[in-house]
């Protein structure tokens, strides 16, 4: 199948170059043409601009979307309807907020058009080497696009979860979660650091990352980062957030369900803004780890 991809950055490189390798066909458009012509090396098609792109597409075409949550996602979609026609498939792969993929979805849909919203995990190495995705929207849609998602996922790390809304709704509850035991594991550390044992930091995280009970991903991050610099001196510990466990934290209190551990966890990165430890450093260096997301100044 032959796709279109707008947004190279740091997830859509890594996703369009893993494409590649699994000989999927690859259109690709940024703003930075820098970008475009680096990826053309590796065997995408370039375009330089949303005309071009479109044009170098099959009749049936499929545009993923890999910008940042938005008005950068609407902007696309407001440019893109003109230059598509009814049965063309418009796919946001990042972080949107699931109502508005749902407002984008009806949008769309007047048009013929459908909208599909898939959320993305894995970080930067799930886009390179096998993601694992969230996916929401028409259904014949899916089975259309499924073999192309099957390339660039992992075994078992896709599925189809139901209407307009579902995947980003799904990969919004993931990231609370995410956010609940990424704090966990830092305040775990924080009390791991001032104990009164002069405990080897890395010794403690390896034996974690080895048959433990919390042995996880976020602990093998942990443990890599500890391993090189016990006191984490390149992070300053303000911890930045893309807004997911914000908008968990707000349907939970729509739905009337308790959710402290996520609300904790989001107040604690407005929090260390304020004041660093040694456990907001812990955060800032997984979040480093799987997605080289970059600290708050």
């Amino acid at each position: 199948m032959k796709t279109g991809f707008i947004g190279l950055g740091r997830m859509g490189y890594n996703l369009v170059l893993q494409a590649l390798e699994k000989n999927q066909e690859m259109v690709v458009f940024n703003r930075s043409t820098d970008k475009v012509k680096a990826m053309s090396v590796s065997g995408a098609i370039p375009s330089f601009s949303l005309v071009d792109l479109v044009n170098k597409l099959p009749d049936k075409k499929v545009i993923w979307l890999m910008v940042t949550a938005g008005s950068a996602v609407d902007d696309l979609v407001d440019s893109l309807i003109p230059l598509l026609k009814s049965g063309d498939i418009i796919i946001d792969g990042g972080n949107s907020y699931y109502k508005d993929s749902i407002q984008r979805s009806k949008r769309c849909e007047q048009h013929g058009i459908d909208f599909m919203d898939i959320g993305t995990s894995g970080g930067i190495d799930g886009a390179r080497y096998g993601a694992c995705m969230m996916i929401g929207g028409a259904k014949e849609s899916f089975e259309y696009i499924e073999p192309f998602i099957n390339e660039v996922t992992v075994k078992d790390g896709y599925g189809y979860l139901g209407g307009s809304g579902s995947g980003h709704y799904v990969k919004m509850i993931h990231n609370g979660i995410e956010y609940g035991m990424m704090q966990s594991i830092g305040e775990g550390y924080s009390l791991l650091k001032n104990s009164d044992f002069d405990l080897d930091i890395a010794n403690v995280s390896k034996i974690y990352a080895n048959g433990s009970v919390i042995r996880s991903w976020l602990i093998d991050l942990v443990l890599e980062a500890v391993k090189g610099d016990p006191e984490l001196g390149e992070f300053n510990g303000k911890v930045d957030q893309s807004g997911e466990g914000k908008w968990a934290v707000d349907t939970a209190e729509e739905q009337g369900i308790s959710a402290p551990v996520i609300k904790d966890a989001v107040q604690a990165r407005f929090d260390s803004l304020v004041t660093q430890n040694y456990g907001s450093k812990i955060v800032s260096a997984m979040r480093f780890g799987f997605g080289k997301h970059r600290e708050a100044d």
